[in-house]
């Protein structure tokens, strides 16, 4: 056996077998030792339907495959049903490092107390109170997180997939354990879990009290279910190995994106002057480059957002049918998702996969969410598994910011109260009720964090928050609350900037394991205070005589508006950092 130290075992790559996924001719044997050439890090045996002597043997010729490895740490045998009650110690007969169990499975007190000591256990968790509880037994070395989406390898019948932010949920409860107990509890998710959709796992995860994040992903047919397994998980390695050293940069900041104007690693702290400079600095980026930016919007403030889009030097593409938002993708710069009329979600919900995966940022307006119960269900998360027969309910299950990851949240106080579940601002329609939150600067960070992306709270002040700093900015003039669609505008121009900042990049940062480049968190703030000093120079102007004559007088004040006058007029602070 190889001998291996349980505090040092390398999670990220764990392989669950599935032998029943193999491609048609493809040796069982022959597919593991390709994929622990791919770079595979750790081995779960698992066979659900066989009888205890063909798993024995099958276990024991997987470990004299992993044995011969230096790559492999440790190989873990999860018994069939049939010796549950016919072996007491399943790793005795397999030679296996490790055991695995479900939550109908063994107890783990009792497989720990039938296993040698050093053995590695693990066990199953799908929600925070099976992650306390595995945490306070003292006994388990890892847990295995998910469904994190919807997959065909477990049975998810009226559960609920926990989504990125349950995972992250998750990570915090094992922070609080390590913190208490002393014991470091290792991760790996598991469900649903594929290539496209791994950069937004990674960057989704890391939880948001205590930046926790994964030490690996277990994944079935994205290994087992290819032809040349190797080259699949080296493709999977590659992201992994990226994401690594993008962590390592981070440097423990809770900054959901940290990428300067230049690509490079930008994990740092910025004052409001520099903020304000790369916001300004973005203006004749967007002049030069002509950002398209995709936007599935309601059918109020189209034609207003439209033209706003115009006038700051972007180009619109107001498309929402599915049958075709997947293409454009590849050739658009940024996404705004404008919840005003859900009508559009299948749309939404493929655009927004789409976006994550050619990296384009996406821009989340959640309008009036908080004021119906569709509204949040649909913005916030999984619905129960009514029919999992059905392999494609996937798209109509999974809502959402469950289904891909934004780079930027923008709402007035109603709409992100409701994303933050908190009940101090109500809505009332698309507007917010009361006087806004006492500490609002806590609001957008706690949901920058939770979220992993930029948070806009509008209105009377804006306050912006990247999970590490919060900005204030203080712009804007009164009509633009008297006209229909000043803040849908708003969700346009950040994405007009967003798409601008991360389009002009020129060598991409750690490519392989982010979601999306550029200076999001400057463009966001561009993208406020583009519309609200605009404002300010239109309604001082001597044609403008009320709300209408404001509307047509803010478009022309877009179209004029240049750096020097942003520099000048744009109040920008930073709160907290």
């Amino acid at each position: 056996m190889v001998k291996f130290d349980r505090d040092a075992v390398d999670y990220s790559l764990y392989l669950v077998t599935g032998r029943e996924l193999l491609p048609e001719g493809k040796d069982y044997y022959e597919s593991l030792e390709e994929s622990l050439k791919g770079g595979v890090t750790v081995v779960q045996v698992r066979e659900k339907s066989i009888d205890t002597g063909e798993f024995v043997e099958i276990a024991r010729k997987t470990k004299e495959i992993t044995d011969k490895t230096s790559v492999l740490q440790w190989a873990c045998a999860t018994p069939p049903p049939t010796t549950k009650n016919c072996t007491a110690d399943p790793t005795d007969c397999t030679g296996a490092a490790g055991l695995h169990v479900g939550q109908t499975d063994m107890p783990v007190d009792l497989a720990r107390s039938l296993l040698p000591k050093d053995t590695i256990v693990g066990i199953s968790v799908s929600n925070v109170k099976e992650a306390q509880a595995a945490v306070d037994s003292g006994l388990v070395d890892y847990v295995g997180i998910g469904a994190v989406w919807w997959t065909g390898s477990k049975d998810l019948k009226g559960k609920l997939c926990l989504g990125i932010d349950g995972v992250g949920e998750v990570l915090d409860v094992l922070a609080e354990g390590e913190k208490q107990k002393g014991k470091v509890i290792k991760s790996v998710a598991i469900g649903g879990i594929h290539l496209p959709n791994l950069p937004q796992l990674l960057h989704g995860c890391p939880s948001p009290k205590h930046l926790k994040s994964l030490d690996g992903i277990a994944l079935i047919s994205d290994i087992v279910g290819f032809t040349n397994p190797e080259h699949a998980a080296r493709k999977l390695r590659t992201v992994l190995d990226s994401y690594h050293r993008v962590r390592k940069d981070q440097g423990g900041l809770h900054a959901a994106f940290g990428f300067n104007a230049c690509g490079e690693a930008g994990y740092m702290k910025r004052s409001g002057k520099e903020l304000l400079e790369a916001a300004a600095g973005l203006i004749a980026v967007v002049r030069e480059s002509t950002p398209l930016a995709h936007q599935i919007t309601n059918i109020v403030v189209a034609n207003d957002s439209a033209n706003a889009t115009l006038a700051m030097g972007g180009s619109p593409i107001m498309a929402s049918a599915e049958q075709e938002v997947g293409d454009l993708s590849k050739v658009i710069s940024g996404l705004l998702i404008n919840f005003g009329t859900i009508k559009d979600r299948a749309g939404m919900l493929v655009a927004g996969k789409a976006a994550n995966i050619n990296k384009k940022p996406i821009v989340f307006d959640p309008v009036a969410v908080g004021a119906t119960a569709f509204r949040r269900e649909t913005s916030k998360g999984m619905r129960p598994h009514q029919n999992m027969r059905d392999p494609q309910l996937t798209l109509r299950v999974a809502e959402l910011l469950q289904a891909w990851q934004p780079s930027v949240i923008k709402g007035n106080a109603a709409e992100i109260g409701a994303l933050a579940e908190s009940a101090e601002v109500a809505s009332r329609g698309v507007d917010s009720v009361g006087s806004g939150f006492a500490n609002p600067a806590e609001v957008v960070k706690s949901l920058a964090r939770k979220r992993r992306c930029v948070v806009a709270l509008t209105g009377k002040e804006d306050w912006v928050s990247d999970g590490q700093t919060v900005v204030k900015l203080s712009n804007g003039h009164e009509y633009l609350g008297v006209i229909t669609g000043s803040g849908c505008m708003t969700g346009s121009a950040i994405t007009v900037y967003t798409g601008a900042a991360s389009q002009s990049v020129k060598q991409a940062y750690e490519n392989e394991s982010q979601i999306v480049q550029g200076d999001i968190f400057a463009a966001t703030i561009a993208g406020i205070l583009v519309i609200n000093v605009a404002a300010e120079i239109a309604a001082a102007r001597p044609d403008v005589k009320g709300p209408n004559t404001f509307r047509s007088a803010l478009i022309d004040e877009l179209y004029n508006l240049r750096a020097d006058a942003l520099l000048e007029r744009a109040r920008v602070e930073v709160v907290e950092s």
